[in-house]
């Protein structure tokens, strides 16, 4: 059986960050990919100034993306445009940079870092028989490792198996997206629309967005949160047509240059890690429920079970959910509550017209869109979300229970 230190299941940008740094760390690393060199993922392409943090950390040459300097926020007939803030911490700038140039780069550095690449292959965990996680099936053939790392985006069978897929009491989004031309694609600002209605003039508690890549066209999609009434019979084909018309003539959009194509946001995890395995950026669930952003925390994620397994391999799994749950866990914990809040249409009507109401607010609607709080931020924006959690906190039974007939 071949053996490796660890086995990455999954190529995107979070698996390609845990197979570049442990490559750099010396450690005897594969990644399995079960798409082909170059592919696809279906995705809002937008970068956020965390995201281009991560990318500078890895050593990722961006000059291919298109550089963003804001957000410009909507919300009914209130616009307001802001610059990303400058901070310590991260860069005032993020990206657009579609999914198939961006993961290419990222597994093509983990490839030259030293870290083996397997396209094509679809691995399940192999586990023994105490439940331990000992590597992972490719057809016939175990291949064990000291750690596997899951980061097969979207949970699946390989989820199942460990035991880490979403919790059903929790939030998840759905998203859709595609591409249309535009002469505004070189805009310095992506676009959201905080108020977004299906095409009943119904409002749906998500966002549209606008994110200019650079290359003649920009990113059209809108995403939309379980916790709406009828939100299993929600179609995003229409949603999308509908807010493309709301848009059409401030973008000049062109006719759309692919079938709009949906995903699915996972929002929790049952477990991030176990005997011989972790999981990190979306398979486990460290997505934001305010905007649908994961990349970053991905990126982040995969580099640090790097760092850890590189530092003492037999505390790895331990101090990984011990940091990622001090650093994230507060922060998206606040987020599925508020997404429990505006899955009520009374709140969601007037509630997030708010977030833009005045500058000093918008600042925070603005840090919370570019995934910029977490345990570690200080100031207004923190101290808000603090209490803001405390808060939901006391509400969140009942809007738990009440949401189905809001």
């Amino acid at each position: 059986m071949p053996h490796r230190e660890i086995i990455v299941i999954g190529g995107g940008p979070a698996g390609a960050a845990a197979g570049i740094q442990a490559a750099r760390n010396g450690i005897n690393v594969t990644v399995f990919e079960k798409g082909e060199h170059g592919r696809d993922k279906v995705c809002g392409d937008g970068l956020t100034p965390r995201a281009v943090g991560a990318l500078n950390d890895l050593e990722i040459d961006l000059t291919d993306a298109h550089k963003i300097q804001g957000l410009r926020m909507i919300a009914g007939k209130k616009v307001r445009e802001l610059d990303w803030p400058a901070t310590a911490r991260f860069p005032s700038h993020g990206a657009v940079w579609p999914r198939r140039r961006l993961d290419t780069e990222l597994i093509d550095t983990a490839d030259k870092a030293g870290a083996q690449i397997i396209f094509g292959a679809e691995v399940i965990p192999e586990l023994d028989q105490t439940g331990k996680c000992i590597g992972v099936r490719h057809g016939d053939t175990v291949w064990t490792a000291d750690l596997v790392v899951l980061a097969a985006g979207a949970q699946g069978k390989a989820a199942k198996i460990l035991g880490a897929e979403r919790d059903p009491n929790e939030p998840f989004g759905l998203a859709i997206r595609t591409y249309a031309e535009t002469p505004r694609h070189a805009d310095a600002h992506i676009e959201a629309c905080l108020t977004l209605k299906d095409e009943q003039g119904v409002a749906v508690p998500g966002y549209g967005w606008l994110f200019p890549a650079g290359d003649g066209t920009v990113n059209i999609g809108c995403g939309a949160l379980s916790t709406m009434k009828g939100f299993k019979s929600l179609n995003l084909n229409k949603l999308c047509d509908a807010y493309r018309d709301q848009m059409r003539e401030a973008w000049e959009l062109g006719p759309y240059l692919e079938r709009p194509r949906a995903w699915r946001l996972p929002m929790s995890a049952q477990k991030r890690h176990g005997l011989g395995w972790v999981a990190i950026g979306d398979a486990a669930g460290l997505v934001n429920p305010m905007n649908g952003e994961g990349i970053d925390y991905g990126l982040e994620t995969g580099m640090l079970i790097a760092n850890l397994f590189s530092e003492d391999p037999t505390s790895a799994t331990d101090e990984y959910d011990r940091q990622v749950a001090q650093r994230f866990d507060g922060f998206l914990r606040t987020g599925r509550r508020f997404s429990f809040l505006i899955g009520h249409q009374a709140i969601l009507r007037s509630g997030l017209r708010l977030a833009v109401g005045t500058d000093a607010i918008a600042k925070i609607t603005l840090q919370v869109m570019g995934n910029l709080i977490d345990s570690e931020t200080p100031g207004a924006a923190g101290r808000i979300m603090s209490v803001a959690d405390k808060l939901l906190a006391a509400a969140d039974p009942v809007l738990r229970r009440t949401r189905a007939a809001a």
